[in-house]
């Protein structure tokens, strides 16, 4: 376990690019090697957690900073932000388990070292090409790039990179 986790984006130039695919596929790889990871997945819009009427639901509305919903396996923390001052730093600070590495999906902007989700038919345009914190591409197609790249499917080799950035 390290002391400090390796912050990684998975980031793609549109929408429906397989950034979750991967994210979710690249986990359970990490996990059989050993590392612990966590997650963060960036929302373009407003989103609840919970379900209307419930009571953790009601009990946020009313005006609660913060709510903590959680039984014997799982926990959720929902936090409110009058002043709109959420961003990658102030999230990073809310997990709070020990863990070696935690994966950003989306963010595409952000400064932290990112790996591209490029779909033929899905992007518009390849990010890495004007992104120096791009340090690799994941594609369906068959092309050479100036920086590490991997097929779509080959998480095996995806797992391996990270995992090199891991251990730096």
């Amino acid at each position: 376990m390290h002391s400090k986790p390796f912050v990684l984006g998975i980031c793609a130039a549109n929408s429906g690019s397989g950034k979750t695919y991967v994210i979710e596929k690249l986990i359970p790889k990490l996990k059989k090697k050993g590392y612990s990871v966590s997650a963060i997945k960036h929302a373009h819009h407003n989103f609840d957690i919970d379900k209307p009427g419930k009571d953790s639901f009601r009990i946020r509305e009313s005006g609660a900073k913060q709510t903590l919903i959680f039984n014997h396996e799982r926990a959720a923390l929902i936090t409110e932000s009058k002043e709109k001052n959420f961003n990658l730093e102030n999230v990073l600070r809310q997990i709070n388990e020990p863990t070696d590495i935690i994966l950003v999906e989306g963010l595409k902007n952000m400064q932290i070292p990112k790996i591209e989700v490029f779909r033929k038919q899905v992007s518009k345009i390849q990010l890495f090409m004007n992104d120096a914190n791009i340090i690799g591409v994941i594609s369906d197609e068959d092309v050479k790039y100036n920086i590490p790249s991997f097929s779509f499917n080959d998480l095996d080799k995806i797992s391996e990179f990270v995992i090199k950035l891991i251990k730096k």
